[in-house]
C-alpha cells in the first residue's frame, strides 16, 4: 500500500481502524517531499517537526477513542498566504519573507480543530497576482505532468503538490481563477465557493472584493470533506455571510438524472480553445448526458465584459492594498506583478465605479441563468499548461482566466475537475458552476461526472525524473 496515494477518506478509515498511524502517513509524505519536491519546487516552507508532533498527538487521541473523522491525522498543506502562527507566511513576496503571524487564519484554525495537520506552506505566484506561478523570489513551480510547463497560479504549489502526492489536501485562494486554473493544469480538483462562504480572516488579500478561499484535493469527495470543515460564517470577516452550511457529503452519490445542464458552447469558447481542450470538453458533455441529465447549449451574457471587468478590479484592488509598498520600494516586486500594480493604480475612480456597477448587473444576469439550468459547464482553461518559457505572465493571465474570471466577478460557486488529457499527456479541466450557496449541488454533479469518467485515477509518473 502506497500511503501517499491514499485518499483522505481511505486514510481516515485506516487510521480509525488502527491499520496505519498518522505518524507513518506523515513521514511517508515528508519522505516523498524530500525525494520529489526538488523537481517541482511546490513548497516554500516545510514544517516537518511540527507535522510529526501533530501526527503523534493525533495517534494518541485516536488511541483514546477521540476520533474526529474524517480529517483527524491527515497531512495537508496551505497556500503561503494563509497565516500560520509562528510559521512564516510569505505571500510569495519579499515584503512578507520574514512575516511570522501571531495567529492562524480562521480556515487554518478549523482544519486544526478537525484534527488535520500541516506539512508546510506552498509556493504561489507573487502576492497571488498571476497565473503561471513563475515566482522570481522563491523560484518557478514545475508541473508534475511535464516539468517544463507551468502549474498555473496563483495556487500553483497546491496543484503541483497534490498531483505529485506530496500532500492529501490543500487550501488555496481564487480571485480570477487561482484555485481552478492550477487544478485544471495539474489534473486535480479545486473548488471556489460562493463569495462569503469561507472566511478570509488571516488570508493575505489580493482583492477585498473578489478573493475567495477554498479547498483543493485529488478527487471530489476529498474536496467536499475539506469544504465541510472550513465553510461557515465568521463574524469577524466583513465579507462572510451568515448562510446555513449544507451537508456536502450526504447526497454526493445520488446522481444527476433529469438535471438540466447548460453547456457553454459559442464563438467565445470555440474561438479561444485549443482543439484538444474543445474535444475533451464536448466529450465531457456526452458523458454527463449518458448519466441521464438533459444537456443543452447556452450563451453566457457578456462573458468577455465580465472577464475584463474582473481583471480591472483585481489590479485596482491589489494596487490599493499594496499602495505603500509600491510607492516606497517598487523594485522589490517582480516585473510582471509591478507592471500590473502600476496599471491598477492608473485607473480612475470613475472607471472603478463603472466596474462595480457592471459587477452588480452581471451578477444579476448570471444568476438568472439558473432559472433554466441546475449546473453550467465551461472548459476551465482554453489551453493546457503553457511552457514556463512561454508568453509573458500578463498575457498568460488574460488567456488562462477567460472562463474562470467571470465567476469571481459574480461570486458564483465553481469547481474544476479533470476531463481528459492532451496527446502530450497534459491534463484538461472541466468547470462546473452553480447558483449561489449551492456547493452541495455542484459537488454532486462533479462527483457523478468524476466517477463515470474516471480521469481522477490517472497520476503523473515522476519515477524516471
Amino acid at each position: 500500500m502506497e500511503l501517499t496515494n491514499l485518499t483522505i477518506l481511505e486514510a481516515g478509515n485506516l487510521l480509525v481502524r488502527g491499520e496505519i498511524s498518522s505518524l507513518e502517513l506523515t513521514q511517508a509524505h515528508l519522505e516523498r517531499i524530500e525525494q520529489i519536491d526538488p523537481l517541482l519546487n511546490s513548497f516554500i516552507t516545510i514544517t516537518a517537526d511540527e507535522a510529526n508532533a501533530r501526527a503523534q498527538r493525533s495517534d494518541d487521541e485516536i488511541a483514546r477513542g477521540e476520533q474526529r473523522i474524517p480529517l483527524h491525522g491527515i497531512p495537508l498543506a496551505f497556500k503561503d498566504l494563509y497565516e500560520t502562527k509562528g510559521v512564516r507566511t510569505t505571500a510569495g513576496s519579499l515584503f512578507f519573507a520574514d512575516h511570522l503571524p501571531e495567529e492562524d487564519a480562521v480556515a487554518v484554525q478549523k482544519i486544526f480543530a478537525a484534527g488535520g495537520l500541516s506539512l508546510g506552506k506552498l509556493n504561489m505566484h507573487e502576492i497571488a497576482l498571476g497565473l503561471t506561478n513563475v515566482n522570481p523570489h522563491f523560484g518557478a513551480c514545475h508541473n508534475p505532468w511535464n516539468l517544463s510547463r507551468v502549474t498555473g497560479g496563483s495556487s500553483g504549489g497546491s496543484g503541483a503538490a497534490l498531483a505529485a502526492g506530496l500532500c492529501m489536501g490543500s487550501l488555496g485562494s481564487d480571485t480570477g481563477g487561482s484555485i481552478r486554473v492550477p487544478a485544471a493544469l495539474c489534473g486535480v480538483v479545486g473548488l471556489k465557493p460562493t463569495y462569503g462562504r469561507v472566511s478570509l480572516s488571516g488570508v493575505i488579500p489580493l482583492s477585498w472584493n473578489l478573493d475567495h478561499a477554498g479547498p483543493m484535493a485529488r478527487n471530489v469527495r476529498d474536496t467536499a470533506i475539506l469544504l465541510q470543515v472550513v465553510a461557515g460564517y465568521d463574524p469577524f470577516d466583513p465579507t462572510s455571510l451568515e448562510v446555513p452550511v449544507d451537508d456536502y457529503l450526504d447526497n454526493l452519490g445520488k446522481g444527476i438524472s433529469a438535471w438540466r445542464i447548460g453547456l457553454f458552447d459559442d464563438e467565445y469558447v470555440e474561438s479561444s480553445c485549443d482543439p484538444e481542450v474543445m474535444l475533451a470538453y464536448r466529450q465531457a458533455g456526452d458523458v454527463i448526458e449518458k448519466l441521464g441529465a438533459r444537456v443543452s447549449r447556452f450563451e453566457l451574457p457578456d462573458a468577455l465584459n465580465a472577464a475584463r471587468t474582473n481583471g480591472l478590479m483585481v489590479v485596482a484592488d491589489a494596487s490599493a492594498f499594496h499602495r505603500e509598498r509600491l510607492a516606497e520600494q517598487p523594485e522589490k516586486f517582480g516585473a510582471d506583478v509591478r507592471q500590473r500594480l502600476e496599471s491598477g493604480s492608473a485607473f480612475s475612480s470613475t472607471e472603478y465605479i463603472l466596474a462595480r456597477r457592471t459587477q452588480a448587473i452581471l451578477r444579476w444576469k448570471f444568476e438568472q441563468l439558473f432559472n433554466g439550468y441546475d449546473i453550467l459547464l465551461t472548459p476551465t482553461t482554453p489551453v493546457p499548461a503553457p511552457p514556463i518559457s512561454g508568453p509573458n505572465a500578463i498575457e498568460q493571465a488574460r488567456i488562462l482566466t477567460r472562463f474562470t474570471a467571470p465567476f469571481n466577478l459574480t461570486g458564483l460557486p465553481a469547481i474544476s475537475l479533470p476531463c481528459g488529457f492532451t496527446s502530450e499527456g497534459l491534463p484538461i479541466g472541466l468547470q462546473m458552476i452553480a447558483r449561489p450557496w449551492a456547493e452541495a449541488t455542484l459537488l454532486q454533479a462533479a462527483y457523478a461526472y468524476e466517477q463515470a469518467a474516471g480521469w481522477y485515477k490517472r497520476q503523473p509518473d515522476l519515477s524516471s525524473e
